[in-house]
């Protein structure tokens, strides 16, 4: 049984594959590129530096990202113009991250990537536009966690191989003065092109999905069609987003059959709204969607976290010879590793995770259902969490100050990512399917993922910024594990909160008007279909 509408959802895919690519390969050596601004300050500092950055993009998400959603929402923006502002700014960013010479340049560029990026909730809306179909929600919603892992495998390869390369490759690139004056500028000018690459494939291949708009063949997809026509040398038809049922082996049709897209060959009409009313916002507050929102912020709080300390944690070098430890808390330092084994080391969380998204996620969700399988995995998180801060007293094969090596480190460190992948496996795309389902009426689904993504962005704005000074405090202290058992602390009161979120049909709200405009709807479905 496979998706319907698979041109539309490549096309988004690809699109939101670029940005956890752009954002993973960044992580694998920010915190060198931070230490070459100034490299008289401390780890410390740098450390706090990086929680500083990484809240800086997200800071600004969720000061826009309502915004954006509302502008979504909005017949005069639509769900595509968001899209090609949010990755077209997002590119900008990187190039003037990459030429950056100074740490408030760099935040600056930061800072602007995400107040222009409100990209994760409006792509989370077409896809539930997309595939309207409930039973193949999950999987489409699995999209998107693929792709992170996706990104988060090749990413970091590449940052890692990329990044200052007259000092990785002196005998290519040594004498090379470009490369001397901006050593991070490779890594962020491919970034870019990958963003770009994906703003003209949404200009030109994505169709617009909300509802008032969808009818209407904008610029880029004309564009699109004229060149397709250019290439196959004859004419080709508009696409739509009409529907019509896929002929199957069952006697019986289904109700929730498998649909596709249809080829018209009349011409195009102006769309008439299908919820003649909107909700309004103050009503959107249900108590299923606080209870949604709150554990979904919790959740984006610790992953948020997590995600910049342990790039951090990665690349700090490791704790002095003299230094006295005294365990199990009395400890401090780090893995010490380099670029190319921050981004080898941050690739195998990607290679667990959509080795499991491919073979163990679908059979169970299936088994266990949204709700239940969400509720479970969420405790992978805590205990994944007590864990990491011991690999930095895993015995290695090189004595300090070398970087941590050898079989033992490996194996440690792929266990406790085991953990923390598998826990991210089964709970984000389910939080995104309980977020999408909690809207409380179709008319502000937009606004839904809106909202969601601004408190998703807050979590992810405080945690690493808290989290970078801690963690700075930690290594100061000699207690470097002190923020990762905060964390964990975190994650178990999301555990507790998940107990109250239910599964919701996305229209527990019905408006005057709405009746009527669903049985239009299902009336000229079936005439289609005739």
């Amino acid at each position: 049984m496979s998706l319907p509408h698979k041109k539309q959802l490549i096309v988004l895919t690809l699109a939101r594959l670029s940005e956890p690519l752009v954002q993973t390969s960044l992580q694998s050596y920010m915190f060198y590129q931070l230490k070459s601004f100034d490299e008289s300050l401390p780890d410390s500092t740098i450390a706090t530096q990086a929680g500083m950055m990484a809240s800086s993009f997200t800071g600004a998400q969720f000061l826009t990202a309502m915004m954006w959603g509302r502008i979504s929402d909005s017949e005069r923006g639509g769900r595509k113009m968001v899209l090609l502002i949010g990755l077209f700014g997002t590119c900008l960013s990187c190039l003037g991250f990459g030429f950056s010479k100074t740490f408030w340049q760099a935040l600056f560029f930061r800072t602007l990537g995400g107040a222009l990026n409100g990209n994760i909730g409006v792509m989370r809306t077409m896809v539930s536009e997309i595939v309207q179909e409930k039973k193949y929600q999950s999987r489409a919603f699995l999209l998107f966690p693929m792709c992170f892992n996706i990104g988060v495998i090749i990413g970091p390869i590449l940052g890692g191989l990329l990044a200052d390369p007259a000092h990785s490759y002196p005998s290519l690139f040594g004498n090379v003065a470009f490369f001397k004056r901006f050593p991070y500028a490779p890594p962020n000018i491919l970034s870019a092109v990958f963003l770009l690459s994906a703003t003209l494939g949404i200009f030109f291949g994505l169709s617009e999905t909300l509802e008032s708009l969808r009818h209407k063949e904008d610029f880029g997809t004309k564009c699109g069609r004229k060149i397709a026509e250019i290439f196959r040398g004859g004419n080709s038809q508009d696409p739509t987003h009409a529907y019509t049922a896929l002929s199957g082996d069952e006697s019986f049709p289904e109700p929730d059959v498998e649909m596709t897209l249809v080829t018209p060959t009349t011409p195009r009409k102006k769309a008439v709204p299908r919820w003649k009313q909107k909700l309004p916002f103050r009503r959107m507050f249900t108590y299923n969607v606080v209870c949604t929102l709150i554990a979904h912020s919790l959740m984006a709080t610790h992953l948020g976290t997590f995600n910049s300390l342990w790039f951090v944690f990665l690349s700090t070098p490791v704790a002095a010879k003299d230094f006295h430890r005294r365990l199990p808390f009395h400890f401090t330092g780090g893995l010490g590793m380099p670029p190319r084994d921050v981004g080898f080391a941050m690739a195998v969380l990607g290679f667990l995770g959509i080795s499991m998204q491919l073979f163990i996620y679908p059979y169970i969700n299936a088994k266990l259902g949204t709700v239940k399988s969400w509720r479970i995995f969420l405790y992978f998180f805590p205990i994944a969490y007590i864990l990491v801060p011991f690999l930095a007293i895993v015995p290695s094969k090189t004595p300090p100050p070398a970087e941590k090596d050898g079989i033992l480190v490996w194996t440690a460190l792929c266990l406790v990512l085991f953990l923390q992948v598998t826990g991210r496996t089964f709970a984000l795309p389910a939080t995104t399917i309980l977020v999408n389902n909690a809207s409380p009426h179709p008319s502000i689904l937009g606004t839904m993922h809106g909202v969601a993504q601004s408190l998703s962005s807050a979590g992810r704005t405080v945690g690493p910024a808290l989290g970078g000074t801690m963690y700075g405090l930690g290594l100061r202290r000699g207690v470097v594990g002190g923020i990762f058992w905060g964390l964990s602390a975190l994650a178990l009161i999301n555990c507790l909160a998940s107990n109250w979120v239910k599964e919701g049909n996305g229209h527990e709200l019905i408006l005057e008007g709405d009746e009527e405009a669903e049985a239009e709807f299902q009336a000229e479905f079936r005439r289609s279909e005739g």
